[in-house]
């Protein structure tokens, strides 16, 4: 099965008409899309992009085949024409399947938001799935059929319809994932293929043919990622993004709670607000049974937390406990931190503190903590695939 991606952008395109954001600043050449619209073995038309005829021949391609028109949406950008000589465009009703004179099936998916999703299959068997703009199924048949091929979807806007198609088995190891649906919310550049590679999808440019079923190198994930920052730098919000598009994440607290403390309680709720509601939440500082055992990914959030908790029980803040067996215990804990996380076969993402680039600590204590934190995150990133710094926001990859 042959597609092309005559679009692979928002509804209303990239850059988006008269926006002045640095995101539709960068979208020229390549990087510019227009509302996505996929051409299957050219005969079958799903949505509509503006000058369609002409995007399809600058993809070396015609129309003149196309037998069916179908959309997934309501169109609410610049408006489209549908090209002459084509069959006037329309919808399948959830759960309906259309069978095409070529041989094509199409299967009608329910979305959770207004639109349809279409699985279609070719002919000899291969399989694709198709989701339109800000959607996510509506609820996926668990009856034991392999993954897709290829899965078409809002991966940057709705990461968690990803998730949901991970679980019930739609998307596999194997899955070619693709974003489309590419707006100016999207981050410009390099930083959109790390953000998505991360994810397991990938983007390719507008009039890119693909073939379904072929051998792709779909993306390596991490299986271990540190991810580093200052206060406020949005390295929690790094963390959490990576994993938005896996189910089953146990975000793993080690901070644990305050009682009377209400600044630390707003904090707290702040980021399970930000959590996906299917994340489960292990409030603990003994990460070792975590890692050992298999299981979804793991989020800590974070290591200098888990940092203070072992200097606590190993009373490292005192001159004479550290001289006497303190720095020696904390030093085992941390190996044996370390040599989970080398031997664990769970993915498994880490938020830590940089903390070297500040005011040196005014107390031996302070100093202790920041050079303790400082080998803690080096033994660490040591056994990560991906080490990321995150600054003002901006994630800069230190390795991966």
């Amino acid at each position: 099965m042959e597609l092309t991606l005559l679009g692979t952008g928002a509804p209303d395109g990239l850059p988006r008409p008269d926006c002045p954001c640095a995101v539709c600043a960068a979208a020229r050449g390549e990087r510019a899309r227009a509302a996505t619209a996929l051409l299957v073995d050219g005969v079958l038309l799903l949505d509509l992009t503006p000058g369609a005829a002409m995007a399809a021949a600058r993809a070396g391609h015609s129309l003149a085949g196309v037998r069916q028109v179908l959309l997934t949406h309501p169109h609410n950008g610049p408006p489209v024409e549908l090209p002459a000589g084509l069959p006037q465009a329309g919808r399948v009703a959830d759960g309906r399947v259309l069978t095409l004179i070529s041989g094509h099936r199409v299967r009608a998916v329910a979305m959770d938001s207004p639109g349809t999703g279409y699985e279609v299959t070719s002919p000899e068997g291969e399989r694709l799935l198709y989701l339109p703009p800000g959607a996510s199924p509506a609820g996926f048949p668990d009856d034991g059929r392999a993954p897709y091929e290829m899965v078409l979807a809002d991966v940057v806007g709705r990461p968690d319809a990803l998730a949901r198609l991970r679980s019930a088995g739609a998307v596999g190891a194997t899955t070619d994932v693709l974003a489309v649906h590419l707006g100016h919310e999207v981050p410009p550049g390099p930083e959109l293929a790390r953000r998505l590679a991360a994810a397991g999808a990938r983007a390719v440019p507008d009039g890119t043919t693909l073939i379904v079923g072929e051998y792709h190198a779909v993306p390596d994930l991490p299986r271990r990622t540190l991810v580093l920052g200052g206060a406020r730098s949005g390295k929690s919000v790094e963390a959490e993004r990576r994993l938005e598009g896996f189910p089953g994440v146990v975000y793993v607290a080690t901070g644990g709670s305050r009682d009377g403390d209400a600044e630390w309680a707003s904090r707290v709720g702040l980021h399970r607000e930000r959590r996906p509601g299917s994340w489960r939440t292990e409030e603990t500082c003994d990460l070792l049974p975590l890692l050992e055992h298999d299981g979804p990914p793991l989020l800590i959030d974070c290591l200098s937390l888990w940092l203070t908790d072992a200097m606590d029980r190993v009373g490292a803040w005192e001159d004479e406990r550290w001289a006497d067996g303190g720095e020696r215990a904390l030093h085992e804990r941390v190996s044996e931190l370390v040599a989970a996380v080398r031997a664990t076969r769970r993915m498994v993402v880490a938020v830590s503190n940089e903390v070297g680039s500040g005011v040196v600590p005014a107390t031996a204590s302070g100093r202790r903590f920041r050079d303790e934190l400082g080998r803690l995150n080096a033994a660490f990133a040591a056994e990560c695939e991906h080490v990321l710094l995150v600054v003002a926001g901006q994630a800069v990859v230190l390795r991966g």
